[in-house]
């Protein structure tokens, strides 16, 4: 396979992706942007465009992405129409139109190696799949305990206590059966709790996974977050500071008791399959038990829906999607990044 092959970053929220993002986006030869919004909603949308072997088709996809700011294309510092152009004179993919996009945030910072991140990606492998054959996954994994109290705390969560410890379960599931399909050439996995600990010796075993060389700056992403997240996600706070182990466990005062209680009893054979101990909590109360089944039950039924899925796409066999390298015009940058971006920290 290609040595340059897209590295999509994976994960449950709050389980450290967005760490993991910058320490990957600064190594000399890897850019990874902030997230995105334009993937997955462009792939469900796929037939409206028509045939994208028509360079008007094509254009007419550039647009939507370039000119919508609910897509977030506005926080990777391209020129809209530059890469709207490009798009339009690339291959006629969709993989290969997304992959255009990354591939001019990588070349803002002199870089050859392009990847993507989003949490939403673990349960959309299938598409990301579709798009990009060849790819690498990192999965990031963290004690679910530390992810649901996390998660608790943003702004934007909205959903309950039950709900966020399925997500967990649901990111754990999704996962697993990700690395069984793919195996360990393109599916590698670390814990949050290790690469804080020791994030040099982590990062060069990704190295290692990856087919390059490890950098330390890698171990110090803090020096690329002010290039790398928007300004606007305050949530990331911490991305500017040191690594530390100081959220390590935090679960233990940040949740309630009863709130331990419900992870550890839904989610206690997944900790245990993951290295993380058990505080031993009593039972929660069965009505807790049968509130937290009930808000789970759905995401049973995924793994059944998505074999459907995958079936259906191999009968239909619409339109080629995969990634093709692109015809190289000649780098035209609107918004240039700052000298320190483009060098390793």
């Amino acid at each position: 396979m290609p040595a340059d092959r897209p590295i999509i970053v994976v994960g449950c929220p709050r389980s450290g992706t967005t760490m993991l993002q910058l320490m990957l986006h600064a190594h000399p030869r890897i850019a990874i942007p902030p997230e995105t919004r334009f993937t997955l909603a462009v792939y469900r949308e796929r037939r409206e465009f028509g045939d994208l072997g028509v360079a008007d088709n094509r254009r007419a996809l550039a647009r939507r992405i370039v000119d919508r700011r609910e897509t977030r294309f506005c926080d990777l510092g391209l020129d809209a129409d530059d890469v709207a152009e490009r798009i339009a004179a690339g291959p006629g993919t969709l993989g290969s139109a997304l992959g255009t996009i990354f591939q001019q945030y990588a070349a803002r910072f002199d870089k050859p190696r392009w990847g993507d991140k989003r949490p939403a990606y673990l349960h959309n492998i299938d598409i990301l799949l579709r798009l990009y054959p060849d790819a690498q996954f990192i999965n990031i994994m963290r004690d679910g305990r530390d992810c649901v109290a996390s998660l608790k705390e943003m702004s934007w969560h909205r959903k309950d206590i039950y709900a966020t410890v399925a997500a967990w379960a649901r990111a754990v599931d999704d996962a697993r059966r990700a690395a069984r399909r793919l195996g360990p050439e393109q599916w590698h996995e670390v814990r949050y709790e290790d690469l804080v600990v020791d994030p040099h010796a982590r990062l060069a075993d990704m190295c290692a996974y990856l087919g390059e060389d490890y950098h330390p700056a890698m171990a110090e992403p803090s020096a690329v977050a002010e290039v790398a997240v928007p300004s606007f996600k305050t949530w990331h706070a911490r991305t500017h500071a040191p690594v530390t182990t100081q959220r390590v466990q935090s679960w233990q005062t940040r949740l309630t008791a009863d709130e331990i209680a419900l992870c550890e009893a839904t989610l206690g054979s997944r900790l245990v399959a993951n290295g993380y101990e058990l505080s031993g909590k009593p039972r929660p109360a069965p009505t807790e038990l049968l509130r937290y089944g009930w808000t789970a039950a759905p995401q049973r039924l995924l793994p059944a829906r998505r074999g459907l899925s995958r079936a259906a796409y191999r009968l239909r066999r619409d339109q080629s999607l995969a990634y093709l390298p692109p015809t190289i015009l000649p780098q035209q940058k609107s918004t240039d990044a700052p000298d320190s971006a483009r060098q390793t920290p």
